[in-house]
């Protein structure tokens, strides 16, 4: 009889820029989390650039936390990581801890109770929801209503490719736009005041 394996699956991604360059930092294989890629993260964190010193960052669906921890690694100043699944938020914990980073806050809890709960702006928003659970359009809607979005945030948005653009405020306005296999990627700046 073969002997059953009951440790957790898990896989390994790498910081690629700033304090943490190189780094591997491992997550959980659970259904719905996708690191984003290096290429990817390379070229968001290019277009971030000019942004990311001394800004507060939210990643609401932070699953490997692969952008989050890019993030804080390049100069942000405050990074919360927002993760529902158990598994995956108990391996951020984890993965702070061996980064040793106090600007990092990792809450276990869904992006609609998180944006509820949040009372602060943030200047750069990452959303990249598992796929299945389509929760674009909404998660933009409320970012809004809750008044999360500093004037001139930015808003990186993932999804699948073979699907439109979701249904985003008008206030977002296209910086850029890439695809990577089998995904689409934009950013987008937040204009306070402009009309929905």
């Amino acid at each position: 009889m073969a002997k059953q394996n009951n440790k957790a699956r898990t896989g390994a991604l790498r910081i690629i820029g700033g304090i943490w360059r190189g780094r591997k930092l491992a997550f959980p294989e659970v259904e719905g989390l996708r690191p984003t890629s290096d290429r990817t993260r390379e070229t968001v964190f290019n277009w971030l650039q000019p942004y990311i010193g001394g800004s507060r960052c939210l990643d609401l669906f932070a699953g490997s936390g692969a952008l989050g921890f890019e993030a804080a690694s390049r100069g942000a100043a405050e990074v919360v990581l927002i993760e529902n699944n158990r598994q995956a938020f108990m391996q951020l914990k984890q993965n702070a801890e061996v980064l040793q980073t106090p600007n990092c806050h990792i809450e276990n809890k869904s992006a609609e109770h998180a944006i509820g709960a949040l009372n602060k702006t943030f200047d750069i928003v990452f959303i990249d929801p598992p796929y299945q659970a389509d929760l674009w359009t909404k998660t933009a809607s409320d970012l809004l209503s809750h008044n999360l979005l500093s004037d001139g945030a930015m808003i990186y948005l993932e999804y699948p490719a073979k699907q439109d653009r979701p249904d985003l405020p008008s206030a977002w306005y296209l910086l850029k736009e890439k695809k990577a296999g089998d995904v689409k990627y934009c950013l987008f700046e937040f204009h306070a005041g402009e009309d929905d």
